[in-house]
């Protein structure tokens, strides 16, 4: 009857401390410190993950706009007072390089933008403005590229030595009980469970938002070509 007793608080005590908070309490300290430097770097995936959404549907339909009104027909001097002189955005910061380098090359060399170079100084400028722009879409995406990979061996390296600490507090116990066994195991475990937790969407956000800036690049791009060319018929006809 005592034995039956001891065995059932020994379940008791067992399942209380297979709770996620029961875990963490008993892990040791190395483990305690691997999840909760996972937990931080889980939030802060995430937080990166909801600005990059945000920003990326934020600057496509600032570029939709910009785009409505550039192919409207109006004056691209008034546009550019408009908007590219101080942008707000990718896209007009693009077309404020490129129109704004023409201006002051025409003032220099004429209306000419094929002759001395002008154009050639246009490109140059929305590339860079372009180049410039991305970097800042991009930035702590580089985080997203480190922990995905990373994390899970972060939370190996904690279930391996919570199996270690495990194993010596078996063999002080001399007691292999799956009731005195299992607690140890599963807070190892949970380390693991951690690391792929904080991995998984770091992974699938970077290359779904990696995607998505590649695309809104080639966008930029794109309308770079087009506004340069614009440039070179107004030069053109205007010669």
């Amino acid at each position: 009857m005592d034995r039956a007793v001891d065995a059932a608080n020994l379940g008791a005590a067992a399942a209380g401390s297979l709770s996620l908070w029961g875990l963490f309490l008993h892990a040791s300290l190395v483990v305690k410190l691997v999840m909760v430097g996972l937990i931080v770097c889980s939030i802060w995936v995430w937080a990166i993950i909801f600005d990059k959404i945000i920003t990326i549907r934020r600057v496509n339909r600032q570029a939709t706009e910009f785009e409505d009104k550039f192919w409207s027909g109006g004056s691209l001097d008034d546009l550019y007072d408009a908007e590219g002189a101080k942008p707000t955005h990718p896209l007009a910061a693009v077309f404020g390089a490129g129109m704004g380098e023409w201006r002051r090359s025409s003032r220099i060399t004429g209306i000419d933008l094929v002759r001395g170079g002008v154009k050639d100084r246009v490109d140059r400028a929305m590339s860079i403005t372009i180049t410039r722009e991305m970097e800042r879409l991009e930035r702590w995406l580089i985080f997203l590229a480190t922990i995905g990979p990373v994390a899970p061996f972060i939370g190996l390296f904690g279930t391996v030595w919570g199996i270690m600490h495990a194993f010596g507090s078996i063999a002080a116990m001399h007691n292999t009980n799956l009731a005195v066994v299992a607690p140890g195991i599963s807070e190892a475990l949970f380390a693991t469970a951690i690391g792929l937790v904080t991995a998984i969407p770091a992974v699938i956000a970077y290359n779904i938002i990696n995607n998505s800036l590649a695309l809104f690049s080639d966008r930029m791009e794109g309308f770079a070509t087009e506004f340069a060319a614009i440039l070179s018929r107004q030069s053109e006809e205007r010669s």
